[in-house]
């Protein structure tokens, strides 16, 4: 397996072609990544037991990065699908009310909404904040007496927004609070264990590929949250046959069935080159790529919604051209072999530690070529 241990080397595997620039909607897969799938694919086909073994083991592996990414013990990690799938886990397990943001990414309402309707045991308390920033602030003016959890996004699908976790817990106190961290985790660091539910996928900035999904449950989640959604494999001990025992007391609980171990054994490949390389470095250079971004908006005049704190922020620069312009830019970026998400009115430019000056130069260029052909 291709072996990435220092920071020159994590950003010279970003091996794709220039014009990448949506690390935010899906991540293209690393070296190391495709390696270990492909040799871990021909150890499933050999019919061995020893080889079949080696490839579960990254089940093992892949919660302990997680756990040792967040700060804890790999009895409170838990592997996924998907983020939604550890989400689902969490709120259908909730009675009380759940503040949360009308703007979060659909693997929020959808699954908060859908707990509400079925159970009735979860009310929904949204909050829609004027600049759509899940801050402090916001969620403080919020809270009611009835507030029993507080989910939000480490990071904003739609501006960019990072979350301050440690001041939304001093904020929140005793309730949970519930983070859905795949737009952030492994790039920058943050504190995760002010929170009680942290879900995450490694598809998108881990470069893992899909269903590489992770929940982490603390101990005030285990002891609040029923496993509502608990399969057979959320139990201690071997297969429950004949008989039915109770959930798991670890985060184990929150499981459906077996784990894809070649999704595992990606995961892990992938975690493996950020915690080598360290969220510190990662973070700094990823800080870097996103001013570059907001430089080049700033020269040609397109408005940034993206805060420009860098401790409010991570991959995610968000452009908001007025009406009339939103088109025009998109097409212009197209036009230049670069690759967003164009959505809204809005542009999400989302690049990666690895994005090169080739492709900044593009994105230069397509930002000159809209702004020289503009109608003021």
């Amino acid at each position: 397996m291709i072996r990435v241990t220092d920071l020159d080397s994590y950003l010279a595997s970003f091996d794709g072609e220039p014009g990448y620039l949506d690390w935010a909607a899906f991540g293209p897969l690393s070296p190391a990544v495709r390696s270990e799938a492909q040799g871990d694919t021909e150890l499933l086909g050999s019919g061995r037991r020893t080889s079949i073994d080696l490839v579960a083991d990254h089940v093992r592996e892949a919660r302990e990065l997680v756990a040792e990414l967040i700060g804890t013990d790999a009895s409170h990690v838990a592997l996924q699908p998907s983020t939604t799938y550890g989400l689902m886990h969490a709120i259908y397990g909730l009675a009380g009310g759940l503040m949360l943001g009308r703007g979060e990414f659909p693997s929020l309402t959808v699954a908060a909404t859908r707990a509400s309707e079925a159970f009735g045991s979860v009310q929904l308390q949204w909050v829609e904040p004027a600049d759509g920033f899940m801050t402090p602030d916001a969620i403080r003016s919020a809270l009611s007496d009835d507030t029993r959890a507080v989910a939000v996004s480490l990071v904003d699908f739609r501006t960019g927004y990072r979350a301050d976790l440690s001041a939304i817990r001093e904020v929140i106190g005793d309730r949970l609070l519930i983070v859905d961290a795949i737009q952030g985790f492994g790039m920058v660091e943050a504190d995760y264990l002010a929170a009680d539910v942290v879900c995450g996928h490694g598809y998108k900035w881990l470069r893992a590929g899909r269903g590489t999904g992770f929940s982490w449950f603390g101990e005030r989640a285990l002891e609040r949250i029923a496993p509502v959604l608990s399969g057979f494999t959320g139990v201690d001990g071997d297969l429950p046959v004949d008989a039915v025992p109770p959930p798991a007391a670890s985060a184990q609980a929150f499981s459906v069935s077996g784990i894809d171990t070649l999704a595992a054994a990606r995961l892990a490949t992938a975690l493996r080159e950020v915690v080598d390389v360290g969220v510190a470095d990662i973070e700094s250079v990823l800080s870097e790529r996103a001013a570059d971004v907001m430089f080049f908006a700033d020269r040609y005049e397109v408005p940034v919604v993206t805060p420009r704190q860098p401790e409010r922020r991570a991959g995610i620069v968000t452009l908001e051209p007025a009406a009339q312009d939103a088109a025009p830019l998109a097409a212009s970026l197209a036009n230049h072999g670069l690759t967003v998400t164009a959505r809204a009115g809005r542009i999400r430019v989302s690049p990666h530690v690895g994005t090169g000056a080739d492709t900044l130069r593009l994105f230069g260029d397509a930002l000159a070529a809209f702004s020289s052909s503009r109608v003021w």
